[in-house]
C-alpha cells in the first residue's frame, strides 16, 4: 500500500490524469486526515477553491490542496518526534503516568481526527498546519475557557457524535470537539449549561 509520500508524488505527477492525482490526493487522507476524513476533505477544497464532488478540477487547486495537508503533516510529525522523545525521557526518570497529553495522543494515532469536526460541513477557517499548532499549544499549557482553535467561548456540550469521543464539548463557531482537558471545570459546566438552554429554548 502506497504510503503519503508517494501518493504526494502521484498528484504532483503531470503525466497522470487529473482523475488519478485526485483520487491519489483522497487517498492521502487515508494516511492524514486530522479533522476525520470527510471533513478535512471539505476543508481542503474550500480552501482551494475545489468543489468537493468536482472529477475533473484544475490541477493547481489540487496543488494547492495538498500542500496545505503536507504543511500541517509537517508540523504534526515534529510535534510526534518530540513526544517520542519526552516520553523516553519520562520513563527514563520513572514517570510512567500518563498525562492528558498522552491520553489524546493516544486517541490521534497516525495522524487521524487530531482534531475532529462534529460535522463534516463546519471546519476551522485557518489553515491545518495553524491549528494543529494552535491545538498542540493548548494541550501543553493549561486549561482555558475558551477554543483553543478560534478563541470563542460558544461551546456546547454534545451527546450525538458519529465518532470517538461519541461526546464531549464542540465550538459552535469553528465547529471542532474540543479536548475535555484543554477546557477548565467552569467553561465545561458553561457548555452543558448553554446545551441545556439551549435545548429547552426549542420547547
Amino acid at each position: 500500500m502506497a504510503g503519503f509520500r508517494a501518493l504526494a508524488r502521484e498528484v504532483r505527477n503531470p503525466r497522470n490524469t487529473i482523475a488519478l492525482r485526485r483520487t491519489s490526493l483522497r487517498k492521502c487522507l487515508e494516511r492524514f486526515a486530522p479533522y476525520g476524513h470527510r471533513a478535512t476533505w471539505r476543508h481542503l477544497c474550500a480552501r482551494a477553491g475545489l468543489a468537493p464532488d468536482d472529477r475533473s478540477p484544475d490541477p493547481a487547486l489540487l496543488i494547492a490542496a495538498l500542500a496545505e495537508l503536507e504543511e500541517a503533516r509537517e508540523v504534526w510529525l515534529a510535534y510526534e518526534a518530540e513526544f517520542a522523545g519526552r516520553r523516553r525521557r519520562e520513563k527514563h526518570d520513572g514517570i510512567r503516568q500518563p498525562s492528558a497529553v498522552d491520553d489524546w495522543h493516544r486517541n490521534t494515532w497516525g495522524g487521524c481526527d487530531i482534531v475532529p469536526c462534529a460535522s463534516p460541513e463546519v471546519t476551522p477557517a485557518a489553515p491545518l498546519a495553524d491549528v494543529l499548532r494552535r491545538m498542540i499549544k493548548a494541550m501543553e499549557s493549561a486549561p482555558g475557557d475558551a477554543c483553543p482553535v478560534c478563541a470563542q467561548e460558544r461551546i456546547e456540550w454534545r451527546t450525538d457524535l458519529e465518532r470517538y469521543p461519541l461526546q464531549g464539548p464542540v465550538c459552535t463557531d469553528c465547529g471542532i470537539v474540543v479536548p475535555v482537558p484543554v477546557l477548565t471545570p467552569a467553561a465545561l459546566s458553561a457548555a452543558r449549561r448553554y446545551t441545556f438552554a439551549e435545548r429547552y429554548a426549542a420547547v
